[in-house]
């Protein structure tokens, strides 16, 4: 019999334990030895020595510990509390030699349930727990004092939770990993605040910046990159009246939109889990601190008086200063109120998806958890039959099997949970940020349909995921084809065909059934998508409806009035994929798939109309901007897509990188991991006489540098009978070439050879 084993780290204060091999190894134990080692106590409790010195006092049945009992191994660890089938079943204590000590729930052997755990330094956490990892909800002190709250998935923290230091500072918001990542606040105890974006315990993206004592107080609203301000921010002084209603709306504004957070419900979430913690997993250190300290060291001599300044940082270093009037400030931030606009509508309580996006997250939360457990496998035929799901009822009181929950009853199947877990896995997307990125506490956004199909869309708050309600017959198409999907997807690991994550139906108590999919969201990037575009190769009807453009208009084939230069071993990847993928929908009877293009252009402020917004009163800079360099060895610093898993793209071509693959810089923003459709650097060309259909209009230059982002989408549509007749139909009033709805032989060929011009042969390489 194995002694007792107890791995406390004192950094992460997670514990590790071998709980199978503490249990009574009755197995080891003949009913002879039991005799020999046995003497009755009360009736129906025994004592029983091994020759290892380990002892065990407590009710058996047979030769397992059952009920009530004791047991302590030879190097002084101790157990006593209840047992099932030989294992730690129910209420117990658990002492190490060390002084470590757990009071709490055990589970089939396991720390799992609410328990108290004491280290050695007593460091103490009280939470929940699951399968020995910390998991749920929880509330952790240190032996410095530090006290976090908040809430842990499989051991490390994650979701939302509240770090008090002992010197005061506190950090509300989002933590990932155990970093703070995502939407939060951090006051220090001078007062000054960051309320924004963080990256792994750094302030990176958009975020306000508030001073107290330091200039006399004041406000810098901007963007910051890994904890140096990045781009251009406005620094508005203390005691400028004329500004605080603009200002305050401007705010209000960027919190409504998500791009802050949003203090009050921060502080209603901290109500929601009082007395419940997080393990640290970061300290001060690794946090970029401002507070007071600052690196605008030209600053701190100026009148305390100061104008509002307009000042542009390329990684933390001051590169422009512009002064602006208060008249001027107060008219450009009810404007910026106006404009930012970031796709969809929060769902919040009141909403017409309300329920229906509480039902989704509950569901999707349920069915990961179920499938967790259960070892990973190669999938098999029976896999992809529908009946391998499962459905379950949820009723709003809750059940043995489900929790209650604020939705109306619904019932919930899941189809093919094998094969979508395998999908997952297959472009590496971890289980806790899948939960936590749709089921976390932030509300989806619901999306207007673009198409003609009336399908509801949701997104995440990260923007990873895409959830699309589907037509019974789509279901159909998805689950017949599954099969040749998933082995294509993994014999291509560049397809550009959409990631499907999970198919499920909800039927509420009302009746109405919703099916739906989960899909990546191809435009998941931290940079700006200006232009968005919906390809097909057709040209009846292929124009965006719409007088006014924005950035989430999503334009048509006669919309495109630009071509694209890649690389030319680029172009070539690219359209072999696009190829193969179209072959495959063919084979599969599959018309009516699109290209979705989405366009960032490294100069958005010197477009007009139709590829940007012209940003008022501001000086005119090149529409060049990109910078090709070798893969550095630090991967760390390199942004990749999200859920992708193809190869690097190299620069063939090239004879500065030869045959060396390459990561894309853009100066005072990132270094991107260039793959097939994700990161890929482009030159965008004005097509001589195209005025890109219902935009009518001209831009400043006949060049940009680009970045694209694409991706095949809408692979679900059947050529079947309705398709068929209305291909008749159609054919009869217009050119039967023009039309989308015609065979998938045709729509593959015609598909392919449009892509061909949107991506002419390149012989010069100007990107690098």
């Amino acid at each position: 019999m194995s002694g007792s084993e107890a791995a406390v780290n004192d950094v992460q204060g997670a514990v590790s334990l071998s709980v199978r091999t503490k249990s009574l190894d009755h197995s080891s134990l003949s009913n002879d030895q039991i005799k020999s080692r046995l003497s009755e106590l009360n009736g129906t409790d025994y004592h029983i020595s091994l020759p290892s010195g380990e002892q065990y006092s407590g009710s058996l049945v047979g030769n397992s510990p059952e009920g009530s009992g004791t047991y302590t191994w030879s190097d002084g660890s101790k157990y006593e509390g209840q047992w099932r089938f030989g294992v730690r079943h129910g209420y117990g204590k658990l002492q190490w030699p060390s002084g470590a000590f757990y009071e709490g729930e055990f589970s089939g052997g396991y720390i799992n349930g609410s328990g108290l755990y004491t280290r050695s330094d007593r460091a103490v956490y009280n939470g929940r727990w699951r399968l020995n990892l910390k998991h749920g909800l929880g509330y952790q002190t240190y032996p410095n004092g530090d006290i976090f709250e908040g809430s842990w998935i499989k051991g490390a923290p994650q979701g939302h939770g509240k770090y008090t230091w002992t010197n005061g500072n506190v950090y509300m918001g989002n933590v990932n990993g155990g970093k703070i990542s995502g939407k939060g606040t951090l006051t220090w105890t001078n007062g000054d605040s960051y309320e924004g974006s963080w990256l792994d315990g750094h302030m990176h993206g958009f975020g306000v910046y508030t001073w107290v004592k330091l200039y006399g107080g004041g406000t810098y609203v901007g963007t910051w990159t890994r904890g140096l301000k990045d781009g251009k921010g406005t620094f508005y002084p203390k005691g400028r009246k004329i500004l605080e209603s603009s200002q305050q709306m401007y705010l209000n504004a960027l919190r409504k939109r998500g791009l802050l957070p949003d203090l009050r419900k921060q502080n209603n979430n901290n109500r929601v889990v009082n007395n419940v913690s997080l393990e640290r997993r970061w300290s001060m250190s690794e946090i970029v601190l401002e507070g007071g300290v600052d690196d605008d060291d030209e600053m701190m001599n100026m009148d305390l008086d100061m104008p509002i300044l307009e000042r542009e940082y390329m990684q933390g270093v001051l590169i422009s200063e512009l002064v602006l009037s208060d008249r001027f400030c107060k008219r450009r931030e009810k404007r910026l109120a106006r404009e930012i606009k970031r796709p969809g509508e929060q769902i919040i309580k009141g909403h017409r998806s309300y329920d229906l996006m509480l039902s989704l997250q509950l569901g999707i939360r349920y069915s990961v958890g179920r499938i967790t457990p259960i070892p990973m496998r190669e999938v098999r035929t029976a896999d992809f039959d529908p009946r391998s799901g499962y459905i379950r009822s949820f009723p709003k009181e809750g059940s043995p099997q489900t929790p209650p929950h604020q939705s109306e009853d619904f019932k919930w199947k899941d189809y093919c949970p094998i094969v979508f877990r395998n999908l997952r896995a297959m472009f590496k997307i971890d289980v806790a940020d899948y939960m936590m990125s749709i089921c976390g506490n932030d509300a989806l956004r619901e999306l207007s349909s673009p198409g003609k199909s009336g399908s509801i869309f949701f997104m995440s708050q990260d923007d990873r995921f895409m959830i699309k309600t589907l037509r019974k017959s789509e279901v159909k198409v998805l689950l017949r084809m599954l099969q040749n999907y998933h082995l294509h997807q993994f014999r291509y690991e560049n397809t550009l065909l959409t990631k499907f994550f999970g198919l499920h139906r909800i039927i509420p108590s009302s009746g109405q059934k919703f099916r739906f999919v989960v899909m990546g969201n191809m435009f998941c990037t931290e940079l700006r998508i200006h232009r968005r575009f919906d390809l097909k190769g057709s040209s009846l009807g292929r124009s965006a409806n719409k007088v006014e453009i924005d950035e989430n208009t999503i334009l048509k084939d006669l919309d495109l009035n630009y071509c694209f230069y890649l690389e030319p071993s680029w172009r070539d990847s690219l359209l072999q994929q696009i190829e193969i993928d179209s072959k495959f929908l063919e084979s599969e009877q599959i018309m009516d798939y699109s290209l979705l293009l989405g366009i960032h252009y490294r100069a958005p402020q010197n477009l007009r109309y139709g590829l940007g917004i012209v940003a008022e009163d501001e000086d005119e800079i090149s529409p060049r901007g990109l910078v090709l360099v070798p893969r550095g060895s630090d991967d760390v610093s390199v942004i990749v897509g999200s859920h992708i898993r193809g190869s690097r793209l190299r620069a063939t071509t090239s004879s500065t990188f030869g045959d060396e693959e390459v990561d894309l810089l853009l100066p005072g923003t990132a270094r991107l991991q260039i793959q097939l459709g994700v990161n890929m650097p482009a030159r965008a060309e004005h097509i001589p006489g195209k005025d890109g259909g219902s935009t009518h209009r001209q831009m400043f230059h006949e060049a940009y540098d680009v970045v694209l982002y694409l991706g095949i989408i809408d692979i679900l549509q059947e050529y079947n009978t309705t398709k068929k007749i209305e291909h008749a139909y159609k054919s009869v009033k217009f050119d039967s070439v023009s039309i989308s709805a015609v065979d998938p032989a045709f729509y593959s060929r015609r598909f392919l050879g449009f892509i061909k011009k949107v991506f002419p042969p390149n012989s010069v390489v100007g990107l690098v």
